[in-house]
């Protein structure tokens, strides 16, 4: 079963066995195991990078906050304040309309978490190394070097120009300074080729393996123009080739690589392994669920009525679009037996209306708009009996993402981008398209990938980013990257420089 599985991989006992604080780069190092005294066995081996992969537990929740970043900053989902509620001192409008400071708690939050997974990395790194060479060490070498590069990936796509440190073994006092992105891109692209030899070529969706390096690869590809300035379209849509040819295949339906056991989809090739006892930190339910909405699932918690999607994102899926009703929770709600939900401020039966009046509802709206304005966000299954932590896998590489990022490779290469589009929207019941335009393409983008950590990125790579849309005014390319945080400025003044 998924459980006792995710609880074989968190939770086995750590090579390393120490509670680390990677924020500064200037942590104690864990003391020096001897090549002949560990790793003494296969499974040992395959333990050494566990505490490298549990650093994502908090991506998707604010703990990390990478998932909300690039989807609260995009133009597909927001957090509207409710009346007293989803205030929170600003955060969540700060970046929907970007006005964040090197001081907001996302921006925060992700540079901390990002260099944890970095630092862990080159802990074990560090460790491997001393360790005699095997095909198996060699490896698992490559893989959590690639592991690193998608922390570095991550790091680089959301603050720009940031330190590059490929070890843990620094004085205790060392302040790194910035390299350029341009740098940091090509050094990931070579540690990543060059790794691909040695990493597994299984279907393990949790691990860092050949065809998730061939994801990585894509998406640094895709997006070279963004870090460096010079387009690799050619080479990103080669790599796209290479993820396709893979284990993967479409699924049949739009809802299945979403349910809560989605763990062996044909769609995921990389995925965070979410689980409601053992492994917490998707509570993306909780966040958008109207309170009452515990009646429909039998749920033990409360929800707490937030996230919502934003109208104009709603209004660009058609009707027949089978993936308007999967992705989204709007209209008459019901209790688990059937029954009407009774509002129990408004009384009035629970109808959400999928149109937010604004961003922010306080003065001058009534409780029926600010507890039940705006469809809710339903694309992951939400289970009979839900907890508080679903036990969905998070898809961070998904096969449909693929699809359409060599569709637009190909667009961008004056060739035709529909072999690839058109079987996303066929199973999502529209029409096919017939020379599908970049416009086009973002849009599909848009309703496809909504709220799988996409969007942010995808708007920048379009020229989109700095547009005005629904509460939020056009601004200047400077807000593509978010600011180092101030903590860490304090820390290491070369971050400033």
């Amino acid at each position: 079963m998924k459980h006792i599985r995710i609880f074989t991989i968190i939770s086995i006992i750590l090579a390393m066995g120490l509670s680390y604080s990677c924020t500064k780069l200037d942590e104690d190092l864990f003391d020096k195991i001897p090549g002949d005294s560990y790793p003494e066995n296969e499974e040992q081996v395959a333990n050494l990078s566990v505490s490298a992969y549990k650093k994502m537990e908090t991506f998707i929740d604010d703990g990390g906050w990478w998932f909300l970043a690039q989807e609260i900053s995009g133009d597909g989902m927001c957090a509207p304040t409710r009346g007293s509620d989803w205030f929170d001192g600003g955060k969540w409008l700060d970046i929907h309309r970007h006005t964040w400071t090197n001081d907001t708690e996302g921006v925060n939050r992700m540079w901390d978490v990002f260099w944890q997974g970095i630092t862990t990395s080159n802990q074990t790194l560090d460790m491997l190394h001393q360790i005699e060479m095997s095909e198996s060490i060699l490896a698992k070498i490559a893989e959590v070097e690639v592991l690193r590069s998608f922390y570095y990936y991550l790091l680089m796509d959301n603050y720009g120009d940031v330190p590059y440190l490929i070890t843990a073994d620094v004085p205790a006092d060392f302040q790194p300074e910035k390299v350029s992105k341009e740098i940091v891109w090509d050094s990931l692209v070579i540690t990543v080729e060059r790794n691909l030899e040695y990493l597994k070529v299984v279907d393990l969706k949790y691990m860092a393996t050949r065809n998730m390096g061939f994801a990585l690869l894509a998406k640094l590809y895709l997006n070279a123009e963004t870090y460096t300035g010079m387009p690799q379209w050619e080479k990103a849509g080669q790599y796209c080739d290479s993820v396709m040819a893979g284990p993967y295949s479409m699924a049949s339906d739009v809802k299945s690589p979403f349910v809560t056991n989605n763990e062996n989809s044909s769609e995921i090739i990389f995925s965070i392994p979410f689980d409601e006892n053992n492994f917490h930190g998707f509570r993306l339910h909780m966040r958008t669920l109207h309170y009452q909405h515990n009646l429909t699932y039998d749920m033990p918690v409360g929800p707490w009525n937030g996230f919502a999607v934003v109208p104009t994102h709603f209004d660009t899926y058609e009707d027949e679009d089978l993936r308007k009703d999967a992705h989204f929770i709007y209209g008459m709600q019901y209790q688990s037996n059937g029954s009407e939900i009774i509002e129990n401020i408004t009384e009035e039966p629970l109808d959400i209306s999928p149109y937010l009046p604004a961003l922010q509802m306080v003065d001058g709206f009534t409780p029926t708009q600010i507890r039940t304005s705006g469809a809710r966000i339903g694309k992951y299954e939400i289970k009979m009996g839900a907890k508080e932590n679903l036990s969905n896998d998070f898809p961070l590489f998904r096969l449909s993402d693929f699809y359409l990022m060599k569709a637009e490779t190909e667009i961008r290469l004056g060739r035709s981008g529909d072999e690839w589009v058109n079987p996303i929207r066929v199973r999502a019941n529209v029409p096919a398209y017939s020379g599908c335009t970049l416009d086009q393409l973002l849009e599909e983008r848009g309703r496809e990938m909504f709220v799988e950590g996409h969007r942010r990125q995808d708007l920048i790579r379009f020229g989109k980013y700095e547009n005005a849309w629904w509460e939020k005014e056009a601004h200047g390319i400077d807000k593509r990257f978010f600011p180092i945080p101030q903590w860490a400025i304090d820390s290491n003044p070369n971050l400033a420089k």
